[in-house]
C-alpha cells in the first residue's frame, strides 16, 4: 500500500468526513477514493479556519483536517494554525512537504520546523513505515488533553513509497479525567458558603457537552453566569441569570457582579489573563 492511500485510511478510521484542502496534495484524490469529501478553498488560511469551526461545532468529535501544497501553501497557512493553536481548537493538518534532498535547503520552507511554536506536536515523517504512528501521535494528541493542533509533514517523494500490508488502523482511544473526590468537595463547600459565588463558564464546557449540567449547577444555587469569548453559547443567553459574555468589552452586568462576588467559580476554563476573558 502507498503512503498516501494509507494516510488517507488512518483519516477514514478516525472518523474524517470532509477533506479541507487546497492543491496540489496527493492527500486529496487519495481520500476522495474513500469517500472522504474533499472541500477546496481559495486560500489555505480560511481552510483551516473551515477546519477550526468544524471540530468546534461538534465539540471534537469531529476532527477538521486539512491539508496543503508545500512551499507558498505551507507558510500561507500558518495564520490559521496560529488562530486555532490561540482559540485551544483541535485541527490536524497535513501540509507537503519538499522532497527529503531539498528539505533542509534554505529558503525552502520546512513546515515541521516553523509550526511548532503553534502546535501541540509538529514532526515530519521521512521513512514509509513510520506514517502510521506519527498519524496515531497527530490525533492522540488532538483527541486527548488541551485541544490544539497537531501537525506531520509528508515530503512529497514519500507519498508514493510502500508500507508494509496488512494495514488496518483503529481510532486512537480519548482518556477522559476529573478531579480527585477532595477538590470536589471542596468545590462544593465553597460554592455553599459563598454570599454571593459567579460561574465563569469557558470553551471547555463545549467539549465537555456539559451545557445542562451547568444550567442544572447555576440555578440549584441562583448563581449568574458569565463567559469567556469561547463559552459564549455554553449557558443560555436569554437565561435570567445569564450576565453575558466577559472579555475586552463587558456588559455592565458582568462588571457588576464582579465587583459585588465573593467567589468566582471557574467551569471549563483557565483564567488565563488576556483580552477574551474576564479580568
Amino acid at each position: 500500500m502507498k503512503v498516501v492511500d494509507a494516510v488517507a485510511k488512518v483519516l477514514k478510521a478516525e472518523g474524517v468526513e470532509y477533506l479541507f484542502a487546497y492543491p496540489v496534495n496527493p492527500i486529496i484524490e487519495a481520500a476522495a477514493k474513500l469517500d472522504i469529501r474533499p472541500i477546496i478553498v481559495r486560500q489555505e488560511r480560511i481552510g483551516l479556519h473551515m477546519a477550526d469551526a468544524l471540530s468546534r461545532m461538534t465539540s471534537g468529535d469531529k476532527i477538521g483536517v486539512f491539508c496543503m501544497q508545500s512551499g507558498p501553501g505551507s507558510e500561507n497557512a500558518f495564520g490559521g494554525v496560529a488562530q486555532a493553536y490561540g482559540d485551544s481548537a483541535p485541527i490536524v493538518v497535513l501540509p507537503m512537504g519538499y522532497a527529503r534532498t531539498l528539505t533542509q535547503i534554505q529558503p525552502n520552507f520546512n513546515s515541521a520546523l516553523n509550526y511548532r511554536h503553534v502546535t501541540k506536536s509538529c514532526e515530519q515523517v521521512t521513512l514509509p513505515g513510520a506514517v502510521p504512528e506519527a498519524l496515531r501521535r497527530a490525533f492522540t494528541q488532538v483527541r486527548n488533553g488541551r485541544p490544539r493542533p497537531a501537525l506531520v509533514e509528508f515530503p512529497s517523494d514519500l507519498f508514493s513509497e510502500e508500507i508494509p500490508e496488512p494495514f488496518e488502523p483503529t481510532p486512537v482511544p480519548i482518556v477522559r479525567y476529573a478531579p480527585d473526590s477532595a477538590s470536589i468537595d471542596a468545590a462544593a463547600d465553597a460554592l455553599l458558603a459563598a454570599e454571593c459565588p459567579v460561574i465563569y463558564a469557558g470553551q471547555g464546557v463545549h467539549y465537555a457537552k456539559a451545557w445542562d449540567s451547568l444550567k442544572a449547577l447555576a440555578e440549584l444555587l441562583g448563581a449568574p453566569v458569565t463567559t469567556s469569548l469561547g463559552g459564549k453559547s455554553a449557558f443560555p443567553e436569554d437565561h435570567a441569570l445569564s450576565l453575558g459574555s466577559g472579555g475586552r468589552s463587558i456588559p455592565k452586568t458582568v462588571h457588576h457582579f464582579l465587583q459585588k462576588t465573593d467567589l468566582l467559580f471557574g467551569i471549563g476554563c483557565s483564567f488565563t489573563r488576556t483580552h477574551f476573558g474576564v479580568k
